[in-house]
């Protein structure tokens, strides 16, 4: 058996064990190990297993995973989401549909603090949901709404799934930010413009707006707390005042005080560092899978063989990059983005930077696909958390409830494909 072939053994391995429920970090770290010793012998397997970790987790750019991940935590525990949904309705309760369209926005902004999709449709799943019901809103727009808007927690800065990928890359993480913000933007108003054609199409999706509020109300202070924060963070990174890091730092910071404004109990707090803490360890566990199973991969050939097989396909750049991001969509619906990313990145990336395509754009490609398998039926992961935090909805009126939003992704990336402009504006003025 040749190397080659083992390496897709391997990664097929250690896809099957991530399905079968064995932790990510565990399963890459099973794989690459044994994976290598197959190849290289016992004594390379030892080397590799004594080295590996401690280069994985060595690097001081890696400091930035603990302070987003605090920033997001100490944000969620500050009480923002309540406040988020309470904004956003009042501008947009005036129309039909309005709160849906409230939990877009909400979701948008509460995402560009916590950094995370799952975390966002959970947490704005048990604020928005109920309420829509009660609005006498379907439940099928109720929580596919959520759902979809969960997915802006990983495509909006600041992003670890983004920060993950630019250190596995070797990419600027300030670039890949800058990148994402404008995109992030049309995903916003894509889904609120789903919102408005479904409620067009089927009026008894959602009752008339409350004709109360409209676009001139006025914010409360702790929504202004939230938007200050993000325009704190993503505004000194994007004109060079801060670093990467520094960014993460000075938002942590400004976290951990606006949870202290907002009266946050000392229990909380407390829930918080822990929280802080298991995730980090959780996230660093992950990358010291990731590299044993890197030294695996690279040590077989299986990425440079899939390349050069590609290269003499004659299949055009654009259709190759189809098929990838069918892939991507079919794998969504059964892992979770970070998963899918480092597993599949040794393989993939090289094939992509292979072919010509930018590496910044193709970072918020391959993590708007990922995000849009987490809504994709039958297992989109987004679709089980809405469902655990809001039971009223079923999974099958979720699946009727999300078509328009898969559209409106669909479209969004066709826009990426058809413009690459709209990803790279940013990132060729900081350059």
């Amino acid at each position: 058996m040749n190397a080659p072939v083992i390496g897709l053994l391997g990664f097929l391995c250690a896809m099957l064990l991530t399905f079968a429920g064995v932790p990510v970090s565990v399963a890459m770290a099973i794989t690459g190990v044994a994976g290598f010793a197959l190849i290289n012998g016992t004594d390379g397997a030892i080397y590799v297993l004594s080295t590996a970790p401690f280069e994985a987790v060595f690097p001081y750019s890696l400091s930035v995973i603990p302070l987003f991940v605090a920033m997001g935590v100490f944000s969620s525990h500050a009480g923002l989401s309540s406040s988020l949904f309470g904004a956003m309705n009042r501008v947009f309760g005036q129309f039909r549909g309005g709160l849906a369209m409230a939990s877009v926005g909400a979701c948008a902004i509460f995402g560009a603090i916590c950094g995370s999709s799952l975390a966002t449709a959970a947490t704005m799943g048990r604020i928005a949901v109920p309420e829509m019901i009660r609005a006498g809103y379907r439940p099928s727009l109720a929580g596919a709404s959520v759902a979809a808007a969960g997915t802006l927690g990983v495509l909006i800065p600041p992003s670890v799934l983004m920060v993950i990928y630019a250190l596995l890359t070797e990419n600027s993480i300030g670039q890949l930010f800058a990148a994402a913000l404008i995109p992030g933007l049309l995903a916003t108003f894509l889904y609120i413009a789903a919102v408005v054609i479904a409620v067009r199409i089927n009026p008894e999706l959602a009752p008339r707006g409350n004709g109360k509020d409209g676009p001139k109300a006025k914010l409360d202070k702790s929504v202004m707390a939230a938007i200050s924060l993000f325009v704190i963070v993503i505004g000194g990174l994007y004109s060079g005042f801060f670093s990467a890091t520094e960014a993460a730092a000075v938002g942590a910071f400004s976290a951990v005080v606006l949870a202290a404004l907002m009266k946050t109990s000392r229990n909380s707090m407390i829930d918080a560092s822990l929280e802080t803490a298991k995730t980090s360890a959780m996230m660093f566990m992950i990358l010291i899978g990731a590299a044993l199973f890197n030294f695996f991969i690279e040590g077989t050939g299986l990425a440079t063989l899939i390349g050069d097989w590609i290269s003499h396909s004659g299949l055009p750049p654009t259709v190759i990059m189809i098929m990838i991001i069918v892939f991507y969509l079919i794998l969504g619906c059964f892992m979770d983005s970070l998963s899918m990313i480092l597993l599949t990145i040794p393989i993939v990336y090289p094939i992509v930077i292979g072919l010509g395509y930018d590496p910044i754009w193709f970072g918020i490609i391959i993590v708007s696909v990922a995000e849009i398998g987490l809504i994709t039926p039958p297992i989109g992961m987004n679709l089980f958390v809405v469902q655990s935090v809001a039971p009223q909805v079923s999974q099958r009126q979720m699946i009727f409830g999300i078509l328009p939003f898969i559209l409106a992704d669909v479209l969004r990336v066709f826009l990426f494909l058809a413009f690459p402009a709209i990803v790279l504006f940013l990132p060729m003025m900081m350059r």
